[in-house]
C-alpha cells in the first residue's frame, strides 16, 4: 500500500480523487492501492524548555541561556491532532512506501518530515512537487515523483530556521522579560525577525518625531498654461540663492528674483524630445502581490495571503509562497492554453491569439527560478468557480499582469522644455548688471498604449501598476507645442514651502523594507539583488506583522503603522544590534537560503546561533542600569514563548 500525506484535508481529497482513492475512512481515503491522509498544518513542534530539563520550567535568569544538547520534537497538545496522528502512524507503519504531498516549500517540507520522524517511518519516501492544484498538475506530479533525499537541504534549512527561532525567542524573551519588566506577569516578546521589523517601525517613527522642518521657497512661472520651475540661478546668484530644483533658502533673495523677472518676457531656449519603451510590469511574487493589494484595496498582508492561498487551493492560481517574479522556460509552451482559459478576459486575449506569443527575458528565465515560479493563473476558467469578492479582486490583478506580459511595450515620448527670463539689476552710480534665470518643464506623451490597454480595459478610470502612481501621473502630463525662440508674458510666483518628514510605514512599504533589509529601493532589478538579505520569508512576513499587532507593539492609524509606547520602550532598551538590526538579521536569512542551496553548513549555522545567544545573555545580565519597559502585558497561558 502507498500512503500519501497532504497538508490539509481539502488537498488530500483532490489528490485522492485523482488517484482513485474514493473510499472514505476516519482520517484518510483509500482505493486503487493508495491511502491518502492529511495533517492540519503543524502536528508537531520543537520541544519546550521544560521537556529538556525541569530547571527550565520556571523563568529564572540563572538558568539562561537554555541551549539543549540536541533538539527534539513532540506532538502539539491537541486532542484532534493526537487522534489524526495516531491514524497517520498506523498507516505509515504498514506502508510499502510513502509520498510526501506537503506544500512544495520549506515549511511544507518541515511539517511532513516531523510527522514522519515522529511516526518512525522506515519505508521509502518520495516527494510530490507541484506548483498548482489542477488535475493536470497533480497527475504530472505523480508521474514524476522525486526521492525524498533530493529535498534534504530544504528540510535542513527549515529545521535551522525553527531552531534559530527557538534559541533566540525562548532565551531572549525570558531574558528581557526578567531583566526589564516593570511588574509581574509582564512579558517582553523578542523574536529573530519580529524585533528587527519592530525596530524599523520605531526608528522611522522617531525620525518623524525628531524631524525639524526647514523653510524654503520655490520660484516658478506659468507660460502658455504650463508650469515651469526654476532650473538654476545664474552663476552670479547661485552662491546666495542656494537654488536646486527650484528651492531657494533665502526669502529675501527669492523675492528679489521675483521682482527682477515679473515684467520681463519668458523665452523658450531649448526643446528636447526623447522616445522610449516601457516594458510590462513584472509578474507577481507573494510580496509584490501583498504590496499591490495593500495599496489598491487596503488588504493587510495576512488577508492577501489568505485570499491567494484560497485561490491556489481552488485551482485558479499557482503556488503563492514564492519570492521570484520569473517563469521557467518550460512554462512558455503552456501559456496559450492558460490564456484561453481566462474566458472573462477574452477581449484582452483575442489580440494575442493566432500569433506567436512574446517571450521576454524579463518574464521567462529559468536561471531566476528555483523551486517555484511567479504567481500566475492556472488556466481554470474563473467564471466556473466560487470566488469571494475579495478573491476576485486578487485574481484580477494576477490575471492582468499575466496577460500584459505578452503585450507590446508601451511607447512614449518625453519632452523637456527650457526657458529663460533675462534680468537687469540697477546699482548706485548708474551701473547695471544683466543676468538670466532658467526654468524647466517636462511632460510625457504616450504614443502607443501597448500593455497599458490591459489595465485600462474594464475600468471607468485608468489603473496602472506603478509603484508611485501619483508621481507617474504628474510625469505624464501633456505639454503644448513650443517653438524655440518664442517669447511672451508669463506669471511668476514665489511659493513658501517646508521640508517634509519621511512617511510612516504602511504594510506595503514595510513589506518592501523587510524584503530588502530596511533599504528602500524602487528599482526592481536592485530590489531583486537585495532579496537575498531580506528578513523573514515571503510566507512568514504577514504573520510577523500580525504578531506585532497582537503584542501591542504597533497599531494602525488608517494605513499607517504606528509603534506603541511599549514597542518604542522595548527597542530603546535593546542595545544588541544582533537583535534589532534588519541588516544583520538579513545576513542570517541569507545563510538559511545558502543551506537550502548546499552552499552553507547547517551545523555551522546552529553553532553560530548558540554562540550569539550566549553572548547576548551575558551582555544583558551585566547591565546594571535599572532600565524598565513600562507598559504591562499579561503572560501567555502556557509556558511556551511565542517566537
Amino acid at each position: 500500500m502507498i500512503v500519501c500525506i497532504a497538508e490539509k484535508p481539502s488537498v488530500a481529497r483532490d489528490i485522492a480523487r485523482i488517484l482513485g482513492a474514493t473510499t472514505s475512512h476516519d482520517g484518510y481515503m483509500e482505493g486503487n492501492g493508495y491511502q491518502v491522509t492529511w495533517t492540519y498544518g503543524h502536528l508537531c513542534t520543537l520541544k519546550e524548555p521544560h521537556d529538556y530539563s525541569p530547571w527550565w520550567k520556571s523563568w529564572n535568569l540563572d538558568t539562561l541561556p537554555m541551549i539543549p544538547d540536541r533538539f527534539g520534537i513532540k506532538l502539539i497538545n491537541n486532542e484532534g491532532y493526537e487522534k489524526q496522528f495516531n491514524t497517520i502512524q498506523r498507516l505509515m507503519t504498514a506502508a510499502d512506501s510513502i509520498v510526501n504531498c506537503g506544500d512544495a516549500g520549506q515549511e511544507g517540507e518541515l511539517i511532513q518530515r516531523w510527522v514522519m520522524q515522529k511516526a518512525g517511518v522506515r519505508c521509502p519516501v518520495h516527494r510530490l512537487w507541484i506548483s498548482s492544484m489542477t488535475d493536470e498538475a497533480i497527475r504530472e506530479g505523480f508521474a514524476n515523483l522525486k526521492p525524498q533525499d533530493n529535498y534534504q537541504s530544504l528540510y535542513e534549512a527549515g529545521l535551522c530556521r525553527a531552531i534559530g527561532d527557538w534559541l533566540l525567542g525562548m532565551n531572549a524573551t525570558r531574558l528581557y522579560t526578567l531583566k526589564y519588566r516593570q511588574m509581574q506577569r509582564q512579558v517582553l516578546s523578542i523574536g529573530r525577525v519580529q524585533t528587527p521589523t519592530l525596530a524599523m517601525i520605531v526608528h522611522r517613527q522617531l525620525e518623524i518625531q525628531n524631524f525639524k522642518p526647514e523653510q524654503y521657497w520655490v520660484l516658478s512661472t506659468i507660460y502658455r498654461d504650463t508650469l515651469f520651475t526654476l532650473k538654476q540661478a545664474d552663476n552670479e546668484r547661485e552662491e546666495t540663492n542656494k537654488s536646486a530644483k527650484g528651492r531657494i533658502t533665502n526669502e529675501e533673495e527669492g523675492r528679489k528674483a521675483l521682482e527682477l523677472i515679473k515684467d520681463q518676457d519668458f523665452e523658450v531656449i531649448g526643446i528636447t524630445k526623447k522616445s522610449g519603451n516601457e516594458a510590462p510590469p513584472r509578474l507577481f511574487d507573494l510580496t509584490s502581490l501583498q504590496v499591490e493589494c495593500n495599496k489598491k484595496f487596503s488588504f493587510s498582508a495576512d488577508e492577501t495571503l489568505r485570499y491567494i492561498q484560497n485561490l491556489y487551493e481552488k485551482k485558479f492560481t499557482t503556488y503563492p509562497r514564492v519570492d521570484t517574479t520569473y517563469l521557467s522556460d518550460d512554462i512558455y509552451p503552456k501559456c496559450p492554453t492558460i490564456l484561453q482559459g481566462l474566458v472573462p478576459y477574452a477581449p484582452l486575449i483575442q489580440p494575442l491569439m493566432g500569433t506567436k506569443l512574446k517571450k521576454s527575458k524579463k518574464v521567462f528565465d529559468s536561471s531566476k527560478v528555483t523551486d517555484h515560479h511567479a504567481i500566475i493563473p492556472t488556466g481554470t476558467n474563473p467564471a466556473n468557480g466560487d470566488m469571494t469578492l475579495n478573491e476576485k479582486k486578487v485574481f484580477d490583478l494576477i490575471a492582468r499582469r499575466f496577460i500584459a506580459a505578452f503585450y507590446p511595450d508601451c511607447k512614449f515620448a518625453t519632452t523637456t522644455v527650457t526657458g529663460k527670463v533675462e534680468t537687469e539689476e540697477s546699482y548706485p552710480e548708474g551701473k547695471t548688471k544683466k543676468g538670466k534665470l532658467e526654468f524647466k518643464a517636462s511632460g510625457k506623451q504616450i504614443l502607443e498604449q501597448g500593455w497599458r490597454d490591459v489595465f485600462a480595459w474594464g475600468h471607468t478610470s485608468r489603473e496602472t501598476p506603478s509603484d508611485d502612481e501619483e508621481k507617474k501621473n504628474d510625469e505624464e502630463k501633456m505639454l503644448p507645442d513650443f517653438i524655440k525662440g518664442e517669447r511672451g508674458p508669463h506669471s511668476p510666483t514665489l511659493t513658501e514651502k517646508w521640508t517634509q518628514p519621511p512617511k510612516p510605514y504602511t504594510e506595503a512599504t514595510l513589506l518592501r523594507a523587510m524584503e530588502t533589509a530596511g533599504k528602500m529601493v524602487s528599482n526592481e532589478e536592485l530590489r531583486d539583488a537585495l532579496k537575498e538579505n531580506g528578513i523573514g520569508r515571503p510566507s512568514t512576513r504577514a504573520a510577523i506583522i500580525e504578531t506585532l499587532f497582537k503584542r501591542n507593539y504597533i497599531r494602525k492609524e488608517r494605513k499607517s503603522l504606528i509603534a506603541t509606547d511599549t514597542g518604542i520602550d522595548l527597542i530603546g532598551i535593546i542595545h544588541e544590534d544582533l537583535l534589532k538590526s534588519a541588516e544583520l538579521t538579513g545576513q542570517w536569512e541569507k545563510k538559511l537560503r545558502e543551506i537550502e542551496s548546499h552552499q552553507y553548513d547547517a551545523h555551522q549555522f546552529v553553532t553560530e546561533l548558540k554562540q550569539m545567544v550566549w553572548q547576548i545573555v551575558q551582555d544583558v545580565k551585566s547591565d546594571y542600569s535599572n532600565r524598565h519597559v513600562g507598559v504591562p502585558e499579561p503572560l501567555p497561558q502556557t509556558s511556551k514563548e511565542t517566537i
